[in-house]
């Protein structure tokens, strides 16, 4: 009786749990090439999510460049909630004259929100300067490398990272005469 009451029952695990998430051919390129890097779950266009470790984003980010990823079309950072991890994100798409649909990738850096540094990308799409400087200047996330980082949105003496979940917003702040 007593081993009877020790014994959990095991429930059977609904199906959306136990969904294998399968690597797609971007993944499995830089998967033959010796790129580490862990697969994520595509989102709902089914657009391919690889989710990189920071010391390795630029080796990986070079390697898809060369592979045909020309165009960096979008690059934020996000929280994901208090305490949690802050996210780069970058959106690359490989463009070309003669494709319908063009191939799309979705690269995420998860960073600790005590050290959120992350290198700069700016050296390869040049179009990422202002979107890592909105990502600095409302999250806090540092892109070492990066040839001007400084605030973009707020004013260079505002104090902290508004669109962080723990962020707290000051009770006053002086506005300075606009002539």
């Amino acid at each position: 009786m007593a081993e009877e009451e020790t014994k959990e029952e095991t429930k059977p695990v609904p199906a959306e749990e136990t969904k294998i998430v399968e690597a797609g051919k971007t993944s499995k390129w830089l998967k033959e090439n010796g790129f580490d890097h862990e697969v994520m779950e595509p989102d709902h266009l089914g657009v391919e999510i690889i989710k990189v470790d920071r010391n390795f984003l630029l080796p990986i980010a070079t390697a898809l460049y060369a592979y045909g990823f020309n165009y960096l079309q979008c690059q934020c950072g996000y929280d994901s909630g208090p305490g949690q991890d802050l996210v780069s994100m970058y959106h690359l798409i490989k463009l070309s004259d003669n494709a319908d649909r063009p191939e799309e990738v979705r690269i995420k850096v998860f960073l600790p929100r005590e050290d959120p540094r992350i290198p700069s990308v700016y050296w390869i799409w040049k179009a990422v300067d202002w979107q890592e400087r909105e990502s600095y200047d409302m999250f806090g996330i540092v892109y070492e490398g990066h040839p001007n980082l400084k605030r973009l949105l707020m004013p260079e003496d505002w104090v902290g990272f508004p669109l962080r979940k723990d962020y707290v917003s000051p009770d006053f702040y002086e506005l300075q005469d606009a002539f």
